[in-house]
């Protein structure tokens, strides 16, 4: 649609910033302002409940508390919203690189100078109890880069010289949050690979990448000799069916070997390269019931108070799990346990519902977009808050390990939530403008 103009005196004068205002307004997406919302308000609710004591009740605005300080940052959450939406939406793309430089020197700054806090140098203190976490911004500026480069490149092309780069930009981040030790929001950027994918990545480094995970955890799962004689089987089924690979029979053999070199070698991974508290995160994962009052507390203690909780829940501020500490992080990592507990099935329904309304919502924004990097940055947010919703929904109840990685616009803390709130809203203020990509 093209941008109408008047001729004044032989002029040419453009509209109004006031119309201009009014037309991207018209663009905003308020079904997801809604959904982000709504869930920022329904975790303020439960970080409440997470922390109430009937014996010893505090106002739910109170700064003693953390429902007091998490209104806080809903309130510069809110701040930034609006400044993000004035913010001409063509300086994300422009600034994209510059933004992840600052980041990436945040990150070495922090490593340099943080106080370890729980053996992890990720957090820089402001003064005041206020504390800020580089690696949550790490997330939307990564973001930012991989959609600026993916602008310009063609991934289908599989030009090796790009992938590499590519490679680099998005990793470089973890590789420095891994030397804080915090394994945790590292593995987060793994999930761009989805993004990628959806820009033409070959679907080969996603096979190779789930067929590895898939014999990691199989390793620790079942006896190795049983797991070697399974996969010799499935892969000569295979050869057998297609003979086209008994022409690739010396690739088969060696592709066996490797398999079965990576077998043997999980052991010594978990055993001599994992720290003694990640160890225990893989054991929990595994069976959790053979140390209940060691590494299994966490899994068990989280699927008793959702388990407790029934059909319809206890009840808002009813829980016990969670009330007498039983649960730890409850406002945090496994502020999932109170919904389970306190609301049931109904309210942990609901609440997965509102996550994949608000997932799908945003790629459907990311698929309207006219620019490579706008539908890239739209996909690298979805593929952000998915993980983080599998994870920390996984984590509770026994399907994924304890990583520490919150629950988006849910989870108490100011970083994630500052950090999911720009990733979302640039998107926003990038689809808010769109007819002008159309009208340029």
């Amino acid at each position: 649609m093209a941008v109408e103009q008047k001729v004044l005196g032989g002029k040419i004068v453009k509209p109004s910033s006031r119309r201009n205002s009014r037309r991207i307004s018209q663009h905003i997406d308020w079904l997801t302002i809604l959904l982000y919302f709504l869930l920022v308000a329904l975790g303020w609710m439960n970080i409440y409940a997470a922390v109430y004591s009937p014996d010893n009740v505090v106002n739910i605005f109170s700064f003693d508390i953390n429902s007091g300080k998490q209104l806080v940052w809903i309130g510069t959450s809110v701040i930034l919203i609006l400044v993000l939406m004035v913010v001409d939406y063509k300086v994300y793309e422009h600034l994209a690189y510059p933004i992840y430089g600052a980041v990436i020197l945040l990150l070495l700054f922090t490593l340099a100078v943080a106080t370890p806090i729980a053996g992890s140098r990720s957090w820089l203190d402001l003064g005041g109890g206020v504390r800020l976490q580089p690696a949550e911004l790490a997330k939307f500026a990564t973001a930012l880069a991989v959609s600026k480069f993916l602008s310009s490149v063609n991934l289908r092309q599989q030009n090796m010289k790009d992938q590499m780069i590519l490679a680099a930009i998005t990793f470089l981040p973890p590789a420095i949050i891994v030397l804080q030790n915090e394994t945790g929001s590292a593995l987060v950027f793994g999930a761009f690979i989805l993004a990628f994918f959806r820009e033409g990545m070959s679907p080969f480094i996603l096979i190779v990448g789930g067929a590895a995970a898939f014999i990691f955890i199989m390793t620790l799962l079942v006896p190795k000799l049983y797991l070697i004689i399974g996969i010799f089987i499935l892969m000569g089924l295979a050869t057998w069916l297609d003979y086209r690979l008994m022409r690739r029979f010396k690739t088969m053999i060696a592709l066996f070997l490797l398999v079965v070199g990576m077998i043997f070698s999980v052991d010594y991974f978990v055993n001599n390269i994992l720290q003694p508290h990640q160890q225990n995160r893989i054991k929990a994962l595994i069976n959790p019931e053979a140390d209940p009052l060691g590494f299994g507390w966490n899994v068990t203690q989280s699927k008793i108070a959702i388990g407790s909780g029934g059909f319809w829940g206890k009840g808002f501020l009813e829980g016990t799990q969670t009330k007498f500490d039983f649960v730890p992080e409850q406002s945090t990592d496994f502020i999932f346990c109170t919904i389970g507990e306190e609301h049931g099935w109904v309210g942990s329904s609901i609440l997965i519902a509102l996550f994949m309304l608000l997932l799908i919502r945003i790629i459907a924004v990311a698929e309207r977009q006219k620019s490579v990097f706008g539908r890239t940055y739209g996909y690298c947010v979805a593929s952000i808050i998915f993980f983080h919703f599998l994870v920390n929904v996984g984590m509770t109840i026994g399907l994924a390990p304890v990583v520490g990685i919150p629950l988006p616009f849910f989870s108490y803390g100011g970083s994630s939530l500052w950090s999911f709130t720009i990733l979302l809203f640039i998107l926003l203020a990038i689809d808010a403008n769109r007819s002008q990509d159309l009208s340029r």
